[in-house]
Parts: C-alpha cells; sequence; structure tokens
C-alpha cells in the first residue's frame, strides 16, 4: 500500500498553481494576490485630524484657558480650506484636512465646544492628534506582497488605496459528481434499498470552502456508459474532476471500471477510512476518485484534495492546522495503517466522537477535528498525546 504522503504528492502533481486574473474587490475574498499590490496613493494621502476638535496654533494657546475666536468649520471630505490665521481656531472633525498654519488639535471634550468663539482648557504636545500624509503607506509602496491572502482587512486596505480590481490567482474550476444506484436526491421518496444521496452536496461545499468553484453534476448510476457520457458533458472548461464511490474492490465500481486503463491509476493507502484512492488524468482533465463511504470521501478529501485545490489558488501553507491534545479517551487502530477518528478540541484536549466506521456521518458533523493515529501504533490510553486536525 501507498502512504498517504506518497499519494498526497502524486496528487499534488496534478494542478499548478492557478493562472492570474483579475478580479473586482466584492469576488476575490479568500483569493491569493499573484503580484504586489503597490499602492497609487499616499495613505493618509493628506495631513488630517484625527479627532473631532479645533486646530490651533500651539504658540496661541500656550497659557490656558485660552478663548479664540472660531474663524471657520471643516467638516471631513471638504476640498477647499483656508489657512489658520494666528490667534483663531478652526473647528475640525476626525478626518477633516488639517488646514495650513495648524500645529496640533485639541480634542472638543477639552474645551467648551463653542462654535462662535471657543475656550480651550489645554495646551496640546507637538502634533497632537494629527495624522500625517503616508504616516500608514507611502505612495508606491508595496501595501500587500504577493501571496497575501486577501481576508477583510486586507480587501479593506486594497479599497483604500483605491484598487477596484485585484490580480489573484483564479479559482480552480471542480467539478463533482457522485455514483450509485442506490442514490437519490434529498426530497424525493425512498424505495428499499435506497439512500439519499449527500457526498455530492458534502463535497461541493468542502471545495467552496477550501476556495474552489465547485459544481455538482448529478449522481449517476452504475453504468459505465452513462458515466462516461455524464463526465464528457459535465468537464468542459473543469480544472478538476472529483468522484466519490466506485473504486473499491466489488462488482459494479463504475468509476474503477471507466477509468481502468484510460489514465486514472487506482491504488490502496494506508489509512482508515479512505484506503481506496485513485488518481490521474481523463480527457486531458486531472482526475481525484475518492470512496463512496461519506466519512473515507471526508477524510479523503481534507488529506489529498483540499491540499490541491490551496495549491492551485497560490496559498503557502497547504494543509490544516495541526496541534498536540491530550486524548481523553483511550483509543484502537489497525496496524500498519493511519488512522483518522472525529473528534472535538477544547483547551489542549480531544474526546473522540462516535467510533472509526466510515459510515457514521452523524458523529463528522458533531466534530470539529480528526484526530491522527500513527501507523505504527495500536492502542493509545487516555490521556496520551495526539495530533489533531483542527477544521474550524
Amino acid at each position: 500500500m501507498k502512504t498517504v504522503e506518497e499519494h498526497c504528492a502524486d496528487v499534488l502533481a496534478l494542478l499548478r498553481v492557478g493562472p492570474r486574473v483579475e478580479v473586482p474587490l466584492a469576488e476575490a475574498l479568500g483569493l491569493v494576490l499573484a503580484e504586489d499590490l503597490r499602492s497609487e496613493v499616499a495613505l493618509p494621502p493628506f495631513d488630517n485630524s484625527a479627532m473631532d476638535g479645533y486646530a490651533v496654533r500651539r504658540k496661541d494657546v500656550a497659557e490656558p484657558p485660552t478663548v479664540l475666536p472660531v474663524a471657520d468649520d471643516i467638516p471631513a471630505g471638504r476640498t477647499n480650506v483656508a489657512a489658520l490665521k494666528a490667534g483663531t481656531a478652526h473647528r475640525i472633525m476626525t478626518g477633516a484636512p488639517l488646514p495650513p498654519g495648524a500645529d496640533a488639535i485639541v480634542p472638543v471634550e477639552r474645551t467648551d465646544g463653542g462654535t462662535d468663539v471657543v475656550r480651550i482648557d489645554v495646551t496640546p504636545d507637538v502634533h497632537a492628534h494629527i495624522r500625517w500624509t503616508g504616516e500608514d503607506i507611502a505612495r508606491d509602496a508595496v501595501a500587500l506582497p504577493a501571496g497575501a491572502i486577501l481576508d477583510a482587512a486586507q480587501l479593506g486596505l486594497a479599497a483604500a488605496i483605491g484598487r477596484a480590481v485585484l490580480p489573484v490567482h483564479r479559482r480552480p474550476r471542480v467539478v463533482v459528481l457522485s455514483t450509485g444506484t442506490e442514490l437519490v436526491e434529498p426530497g424525493l421518496p425512498l424505495e428499499p434499498g435506497q439512500i439519499y444521496e449527500s457526498n455530492g452536496i458534502m463535497l461541493a461545499a468542502a471545495a467552496q470552502a477550501a476556495g474552489a468553484q465547485a459544481r455538482r453534476v448529478r449522481f449517476v448510476t452504475d453504468d459505465v456508459a452513462e458515466f462516461r457520457a455524464a463526465i464528457e458533458a459535465a468537464t468542459v472548461n473543469a480544472d478538476l474532476l472529483l468522484t466519490s464511490g466506485g473504486v473499491s474492490a466489488g462488482a459494479y465500481e463504475v468509476v474503477k471500471d471507466a477509468f481502468t486503463g484510460a489514465g486514472v491509476t487506482f491504488a490502496k493507502v494506508a489509512m482508515q477510512p479512505g484506503m481506496p484512492q485513485g488518481f490521474g488524468y481523463a480527457g486531458g482533465i486531472p482526475v481525484i476518485t475518492l470512496p463512496g463511504n461519506p466519512v473515507s470521501a471526508f477524510v479523503s478529501f481534507e488529506a489529498f484534495v483540499r491540499p490541491l485545490i490551496r495549491k492551485a489558488l497560490g496559498h503557502r501553507a497547504l494543509t490544516r492546522p495541526v496541534v498536540r491534545a491530550v486524548l481523553a479517551d483511550s483509543a484502537r487502530s489497525p496496524a500498519g495503517k493511519r488512522q483518522f477518528q472525529r473528534g472535538r478540541y477544547a483547551d489542549g484536549m480531544v474526546h473522540l466522537v462516535g467510533g472509526p466506521p466510515s459510515h457514521l456521518l452523524a458523529s463528522l458533523a458533531m466534530s470539529d477535528c480528526l484526530v491522527v493515529i500513527p501507523e505504527d501504533v495500536t492502542e493509545l490510553e487516555a490521556g496520551a498525546e495526539v495530533d489533531v486536525w483542527k477544521l474550524r
């Protein structure tokens, strides 16, 4: 059997980093910058007030309390600001341009708040409460480096420097296809021997959460001709085909039957759940085939598909955060296989949720991490330390 690392390396070779595209700010959340983002303006773009208050010359308020006439009112957004004359004050709002001649701002709380004449009760520090041009970012400086992940703060900065579109790595376009004659669309009545199809919804959601553009194709029956027709129609303009089911050793394994000898390699990986895996190319499209049991499909996605999607997006960190935790329960694991059990992590301790069987989807839904038990470990007592993949 292949190791988890060997299979992950094979899967990661299927895609390169996605091409550079430009997308609007509103569509860039979670994407990765493809090149340095330089600021076309300074931040702040002009000297301005950091407080609501009064712009003054310090020498005019050197002996408080001082009473000065209010010569002008400067709201934020004002574009024509007169110079401050000696012996006067300008009432000014936060973000409003600093009038020429002023060298400090007195907060309104340190005055009587007058509009025609103001009493100022303090002598401010030099340059108090002034935001200087370029104090945050100089013009033409790198605001965000290539490789930066565009979360809320990064998008706010991009907007602040006036960038309406951003150069990013394109989201990989993933087609998700489930197989199985026994599958029924949720919401329809079940006949004996049928189950509701869940892998397609789950894997498409996982791909989207990882940053891909995912499209779910309605599942197909265990018919090779129907399967081939479905993928031919579905994978136009796709970057990756992701299938679930039909890869085990039994009869009616439609994915295995359709892809064997056609560019896809099938192998057993030393892991539980998720031993039967496949990867390769079909019709020039990268293909990853996952097992059909829902927990097996999910764990396989986390181990192999999510890192590939993140690679295509340009991320440097491909895997989930891993922490060491104290196991609250005892556990057993098969020799020679890396086991992934479901768990809940808090305050350095992890509790197992449900058992290891790959059909226990409810316990997966109640979990927030995967507990990793190495291949050479068959038993763990409560209190042992384990690696934990944090899912949330």
